[in-house]
Formats: C-alpha cells, sequence, structure tokens
C-alpha cells in the first residue's frame, strides 16, 4: 500500500520509528480553549475499554481499606488490627502509603464516570480516615499537616542526603489523590486534608536553600509540582503555586527550555512526571518557559525515545536518541511512563488544540500498551510493570511475586507504581474521547460511547480498531459542531453525513457544522492495510502494524533466541480480527494485535532481509596521508583522545587515544567481513581492536585477549541472553604488525595474518541485527570500564560479504 509522506511522517514521528519532524507545526496557543467533557457526561458502551474498567472497578470495590491504612495509623499512634499488606505497601517498604493515593484517584475517576455511590463512599470513607491520621500527626511527634504511612523522619534524612526511597513520590499521590476527591466528586473534606499537607510541606522545604532544595529533587519526587499547581488552581492561594515552583528540577528544566536532549541515562519515569508539573504550571502561569520545557520534552520523547507501541525507556531509563533495536530488553516500556506521558499529551492539547499529533500518540499507546497491560483473565485487573520487547518475552503472572518484570499485579502482595497507575488508567478512558469549546463538540478518541451536548445526544459506535468504520449517530435536535480527529497513520479517510461526503484529512480535524436531527449519522472511513515500519536503527528491524494495531507475532511456548527473519512478501491475511501470518525460515508466524496476545512469548520486532544486495565494499579507511574514506560513501574518521597520526597508521596511547569511524557502517548488512592490520604493544585483557556498536550489550568487537589468553571475536544485541562468539587460537600477537579480519555471516571466523584462527560454525545472531551502529571505534570498547588499546591501527575495511579464506590471504598479502 502506498503511504502518502503526511502519513508516513505522522505515524513516525508519533512512535518514534524515525527522525522526522511532527506533523503538526506548532500550532499558535490562542486557539479557542478546549474543555474535556465531564466524566459523568459520558458513558461508555460495550468494548475492550468498557469490560477493563470493569475489571478494575471490581478490584476497587474488593479491596480492604483498613489493610491499605494500616501503616498510616500505626505511623501516628492510632491503633490498626489489620493485616499489613505485602509488596511495596509492606510495614518496611519505604515507599508504602502511595497505593493509597492512586486508590483516592481511582475512585474518585471510577464514581465521577459511572455514578456508582458505593465507589464514592467508599472514597469519602478514605479521606475521613486519612484526616484522622493527619490530625493524630502533631501528637505522634511529628509537624502538623503531616499525612504518610512512614515516619517524618524519612525527610530528615533525605535532606540530610542520605538514601530514601522517594518520600515526596508518596506525598504526591496522596496529595493528587485528594485533589481528584475534590474536583469530581466534592469529597466533604478532602480539600481540606490537602490544604494541611500543603502547609506541612512549605515548613519542611521553606528552610532550605534553593542548592538544598534542589539536592532533595535528585530523589524521585513523582509530580509534586503538578499536583501543587492543581491545588493553586483550585484555591488561588499564592503560596500553593511558590511551592509548585520550589519543586522545579532545575537540572532537567534548564536544559529542555534550551531544546537540549539530556535524557540519555536519565531515569525515564522519575523525570516525565516532572515535565507534566511544568505543562501544570504553565496552565497556571502562562510563562512559556514552562511550555517549552513541556513540549520539546514530548517532541523528543515521542520522535526519538519511544518504541512502536507508544512506550519509552529500558531497565526504566532513556537511552540515546533513536535508539530502539539496541536497547530491546524484557523491561522495556514501564507503563507508569505511558501513564505519564498520556498525562502530559492530554494537558499539551488542552493547550493547543490544533495538535492533533498529541492525541495520536495518546490512541496509539493505549490501544497497543496500555489496554493490553492488564490481564483480561483476571476478575481484579491485574497489570505487568513492563511490556517487554525482547523476542520471546511474554505476558505473565504470579501471586505475589514482585521481581519477574513481566508478573503480574496482585490482590496484596504487589502494589507497584503501575499496580497503583493501572487504578487510574482503566477507570478514566471516558476523559479523553469529548472535549468541547464553545459551541463545538470534539471527538478525539474512537471509544464506543455516548455523549450529551447542545440539546442532542451523540453516540459512538465503532469495533475500531478491528474495522475500520466510526459511526457517529445524532438523536435530538441542536446546531453545533463536530470536529473529527482523523489519524496521522490512514491516508485516504473517507468521512460522510448521511451518505454525503465531507473533506477530511489525515492528521487533522474534519469540521462539521450544521442543524443536527434527529437519525443523522456521520461515518468515517479508515481504510486499514498492514505496514512494515523499520526502526531507525536498524532499517533491517520492523514492526507490522495494521491501521492502528501493532502486531506481533505469537510463539506460544517457544522462546526464539534472537529477533526472527521473516519474508514480508508472505505476507497473509488470516480468519479472525486483524489476523495475519508471515513465513519465517520454515514455519508460519501467526501475527495478532499485540493487545491481544496473553500468556505466550511473543516478538514485536522482526527482521528482513534487505531489498537490495550488499555492495562488495562497503568502507574503507586507509588511516594513512588523510582520514578521509576511500570510497566517498562516509564521512572521515575522527581522531580522539591521545590518537594521533604515525608514519603508517594511527598511533593509540592506551589512555583514551581511539578513532571513531562515521555511524551507520553494518547497517542492512546480512554477512559481513571487518579487515584491518594492527599493532598491539601490549596485550591487555579487554582491549579493543574494533568495536562496532550502540553500547555495552549491542555491538561486534574484536579483542586482543580475554581472561581465557586468547583472542575473541564476539557479536550481541540487546536482549540477547549470551554473545555468539568465537575465540582465536591465540591472543594478539605484541608489538608486531598484524592484519586481523573477522567474518560474520552462516558463521562467524576470525583470523590472524590471514590464516583461519577460530570458527563458530552457527552464530544466533546475523550481522543483519546489528544495524547502524552509532558508535563504531577502533582501539576503544562500548565498555567505558574496558581499557584502551596501546599500539596502532591501520586499513580499516568493511565489505558487504564473508570473503573466502583466500580472498582474506590475499588482502593479509596485501593484495585486496
Amino acid at each position: 500500500m502506498r503511504v502518502t509522506r503526511r502519513a508516513a511522517l505522522g505515524l513516525g514521528a508519533a512512535l518514534g520509528l524515525a527522525a522526522v519532524a511532527p506533523v503538526a507545526a506548532s500550532a499558535s496557543v490562542s486557539s479557542p480553549p478546549v474543555r474535556p467533557v465531564a466524566l459523568g457526561g459520558v458513558r461508555l458502551l460495550e468494548s475492550r475499554y468498557l469490560a477493563n474498567q470493569g475489571r478494575t472497578v471490581a478490584y476497587l470495590k474488593f479491596v480492604d481499606l483498613d489493610r491499605l491504612l494500616h501503616t498510616f495509623r500505626l505511623t501516628v499512634g492510632l491503633p490498626s488490627a489489620a493485616e499489613p499488606c505485602g509488596g511495596w505497601e509492606a510495614p518496611d517498604i519505604q515507599l508504602r502509603g502511595h497505593t493509597t493515593g492512586h486508590l483516592l484517584s481511582g475512585l474518585a475517576l471510577a464514581a465521577a464516570n459511572t455514578g456508582d455511590a458505593e465507589l464514592a463512599a467508599k472514597g469519602a470513607r478514605l479521606v475521613a480516615a486519612l484526616a484522622e491520621c493527619q490530625d493524630a500527626a502533631p501528637a505522634a511527634g511529628f509537624t502538623e499537616g503531616y499525612l504518610s504511612a512512614f515516619p517524618e523522619s524519612d525527610f530528615v534524612n533525605l535532606e540530610a542526603g542520605k538514601s530514601v526511597w522517594a518520600p515526596y513520590y508518596t506525598i504526591h499521590k496522596i496529595l493528587a489523590g485528594l485533589l481528584d476527591q475534590h474536583r469530581l466528586l466534592g469529597t466533604a473534606g478532602a480539600l481540606d486534608v490537602a490544604r494541611g499537607i500543603a502547609r506541612w510541606i512549605d515548613a519542611r522545604t521553606a528552610p532550605l536553600s534553593h542548592d538544598a532544595m534542589q539536592k532533595v529533587l535528585h530523589t524521585e519526587f513523582g509530580g509534586m509540582n503538578e499536583a501543587l499547581a492543581d491545588l493553586y488552581a483550585i484555591t488561588r492561594d499564592p503560596l500553593h503555586l511558590a511551592l509548585a515552583r520550589r519543586f522545579d528540577h532545575e537540572e532537567i528544566f534548564t536544559p529542555l527550555s534550551a531544546r537540549q536532549d539530556t535524557l540519555a541515562g536519565r531515569h525515564a519515569n522519575t523525570d516525565i512526571a516532572k515535565i507534566v508539573g511544568a505543562a501544570a504550571e504553565y496552565d497556571v502561569t502562562g510563562e512559556q518557559r514552562y511550555r517549552t520545557i513541556a513540549t520539546y520534552f514530548w517532541d523528543q520523547v515521542v520522535h526519538h525515545h519511544s518504541y512502536v507501541i507508544g512506550g519509552n525507556a529500558n531497565a526504566e531509563f532513556f537511552g540515546p536518541p533513536d535508539q530502539i533495536v539496541s536497547q530491546l530488553g524484557e523491561n522495556t516500556c514501564e507503563n507508569c511512563n505511558s501513564y505519564n506521558m498520556l498525562k502530559l499529551g492530554r494537558l499539551l492539547f488542552q493547550q493547543d488544540p490544533s495538535r492533533t499529533d498529541y492525541l495520536d500518540h495518546y490512541e496509539w499507546t493505549l490501544l497497543n500498551q496500555l489496554l493490553g497491560e492488564q490481564d483480561p483473565d483476571s476478575p481484579h485487573g491485574f497489570v505487568t510493570y513492563y511490556t517487554g520487547l525482547v523476542p520471546g518475552t511474554e505476558r505473565k503472572g504470579k501471586e505475589g511475586v514482585t521481581s519477574d518484570p513481566g508478573t503480574y499485579s496482585s490482590d496484596y502482595g504487589n502494589f507497584t507504581c503501575d499496580h497503583g497507575t493501572g487504578l487510574e488508567t482503566h477507570v478514566k478512558y471516558a476523559e479523553n474521547i469529548y472535549f468541547t469549546s464553545g459551541d463545538t463538540l470534539y471527538v478525539n478518541l474512537f471509544i464506543p460511547s455516548t455523549v450529551e451536548f447542545h440539546g442532542a445526544s451523540v453516540r459512538l459506535e465503532t469495533e475500531y480498531p478491528y474495522d475500520e468504520t466510526v459511526r457517529l449517530r445524532v438523536d435530538g435536535t441542536g446546531e453545533f459542531a463536530l470536529r473529527v480527529r482523523i489519524p496521522a497513520w490512514v491516508s485516504h479517510p473517507r468521512l460522510t453525513v448521511n451518505h454525503t461526503p465531507v473533506a477530511a484529512s489525515p492528521g487533522r480535524f474534519a469540521t462539521i457544522r450544521r442543524r443536527w436531527r434527529a437519525g443523522d449519522v456521520v461515518e468515517l472511513h479508515l481504510p486499514m492495510a498492514p505496514r512494515w515500519l523499520p526502526a531507525p536503527d536498524n532499517p533491517a528491524v520492523r514492526a507490522l502494524t495494521y491501521g492502528p494495531l501493532v502486531l506481533a507475532a505469537r510463539h506460544g511456548s517457544a522462546v526464539p533466541p534472537v529477533i526472527p527473519t521473516v519474508d514480508p512478501s508472505t505476507l497473509r491475511r488470516e480468519p479472525g480480527r486483524a489476523e495475519f501470518s508471515v513465513r519465517a525460515g520454515e514455519q508460519r508466524l501467526r501475527l495478532s494485535p499485540f493487545l491481544d496476545v496473553q500468556h505466550e512469548h511473543y516478538s514485536v520486532y522482526l527482521a528482513a532481509p534487505p531489498d537490495r544486495p550488499a555492495p562488495k565494499t562497503v568502507a574503507v579507511y586507509p588511516l594513512a596521508a588523510d582520514l578521509a574514506e576511500s570510497t566517498r560513501h562516509w564521512p572521515a574518521a575522527v581522531l580522539a583522545g591521545g590518537a594521533v597520526a604515525g608514519a603508517r597508521g594511527i598511533e593509540l596511547d592506551g589512555v583514551d587515544g581511539h578513532v571513531r569511524l562515521a555511524p551507520g557502517l553494518p547497517a542492512n548488512l546480512t554477512e559481513l567481513t571487518v579487515s584491518m592490520w594492527v599493532r598491539a604493544d601490549t596485550i591487555v585483557n579487554s582491549a579493543r581492536v574494533f568495536d562496532l556498536g550502540f553500547n555495552a550489550q549491542s555491538y561486534l568487537f574484536l579483542t586482543s585477549r580475554t581472561g581465557n589468553g586468547v583472542a575473541r571475536c564476539a557479536m550481541k544485541l540487546g536482549g540477547m541472553e549470551a554473545e555468539d562468539f568465537v575465540d582465536a587460537a591465540t591472543a594478539l600477537p605484541a608489538g608486531v604488525w598484524t592484519h586481523v579480519a573477522v567474518t560474520a555471516g552462516a558463521g562467524l571466523r576470525v583470523y590472524f595474518d590471514g590464516e583461519l584462527s577460530g570458527v563458530n560454525p552457527a552464530p544466533l545472531m546475523s550481522p543483519l541485527l546489528l544495524g547502524a551502529t552509532q558508535l563504531n571505534y577502533l582501539g576503544r570498547s562500548q565498555n567505558p570500564k574496558h581499557p584502551y588499546l596501546r599500539g596502532a591501527v591501520a586499513d580499516f575495511r568493511l565489505y558487504g560479504r564473508a570473503l573466502a579464506d583466500s580472498e582474506v590471504r590475499a588482502l593479509a598479502a596485501g593484495q585486496g
């Protein structure tokens, strides 16, 4: 299927699959304000969304308040005979109490949407019990207004620079939950308790200097700035805004305000929550700096740090921009990250309703990550912590186990942060479907539901995302405009009113203004087709999508050792909803919507051989008279550290001297040969002759010697259990120029001076999976702990095929 430039840009940008510009230009923030329809004004209809919500509501009704209040009460000296909780709410865990904040929010969101009096009453009981604990705090020796499940001494230790597990993170959850109870339900006492917490925060932080406070902010504090800005929006008390600003973390705010991406190596969810706070602060101050911070962060994370399912981060930390395949693992895409990114996108859309890409990412991530985080077989809506993307991982559950990243939450033995955010995610689907602005009703998401507007009832009916038709039925009479989002992924949308065509363009809103009458029908057709979307760091590795759905290969109980290689030309449609299959070697892989793949192993990313044959010679760096690349296809080499040009090659000092070659060298190579000359003046373990890769988990290297006393060539992709390697017969000779060569393809071979020195006949990984390596070194390792090479290097060559033994001998003899 042909993909228009607009659709390709929109989809690629929204998914972080390529470094491309956003679809919509940064629009004027003077656009008419939009407001979400109140949760009580939207009723969900039968769908996956309603089913997920029902399971979470069942848990909200089930969970015992006294068990969650147990440590709150004991902390302030109130009696409690309740059974303690486990997991992150256990009495000896410093983060205890955070789930109670999420529970406050979950109860408020669910009650506001469904009108369920039982949920509202349970929230009121919880607020009253927390007020009792807050009132008892002074008698227990704590500062007035203190409310937590752990003693105030944790904050004393935090201010003293000691290691404490995120005490303000817990305070944020409680404060945010109280505000949700007040705003959504008007729960008695909720705002008073929140004001008391704010007074305590001021008493705690006012004595700290700016520098001392910034040191406190090095420890995760959730969205304290967000909650305090929200409190200010309610009270207009200047103290509350001053407190919100006190939690502005300049270490990340300053570079973002200058549009600098310094995210690599930062803990993702710690920072995303701070940026949600910046967006909230923009709402109440109008200061452009906050808006720049929030919009630039969203753009960078979505376009350059996100996986195809919409989530981000590996093992909870951001990697370098545009590293996707090289950052695969079972701990990718922490679900809290996406929960917070959706909060951020929602706020940014309200501030700039012309940016439909905020909604595109919201919908994509909701469909392809967050809907599937919940176990549909669980009556209480248990959720996973991560959504792993390493090939062959799985979603699974074990009661009470928290260490396994694929493990679902449980009733009382888990209580991770994702358990907490799951209590909100699955009961607030209604909050972003419809927005209003004057006499205009925005239809943002295609979730089956009803809403009342300007005297009419609008009913959204659809099987989307499995079906391409979205139908809006109007009952009643009223004059108003409908603004319907047209997703950026669609190429040729069709919009009709009572079968009459209406203009519609991808990545924009289509506006229909008319006097509506009972029986009017708006139909939006979003033609869906399978698309292979390449990853930015390896164009040979792709994800398959069908319309807005990411598809995953289903492996059942089998675990592929590496990313499966498939033949895209064999893709075919299978019976079922959005079901496909593709040939991988001798078998056909079944491909299903990722949100439906539960309790079995899966692969979201698949590899495909390049469409064009690789050039025989990819790159040649003589490293002699100059640093230029001989074929003129690549930038010149760069000398770094103590590397200097010598008589025959580049001299390396063994301290920090190395050569940097152009990024992208091995991309789209199903087989390759690396050939070069090296003189190792001293032989030390792990010193690299060359290392082509992304990081310490994704590489192709040759080292002069390992702890086994011999040279080794190894190849690995992040997420593999172990590296492919071949050991040479000896270590690299010391003090003499030696020709070395490595070939990779059907086997992995290492040569010294033209003679074969070691063979691995059956590596698991193909060079195709290396991709467009960003860090290509001579004399240096991807691992900064390894020593640098002391000696010299010359005549680096990369070939697009595995050379034969005779060809390697010719190179060693200087005949290449």
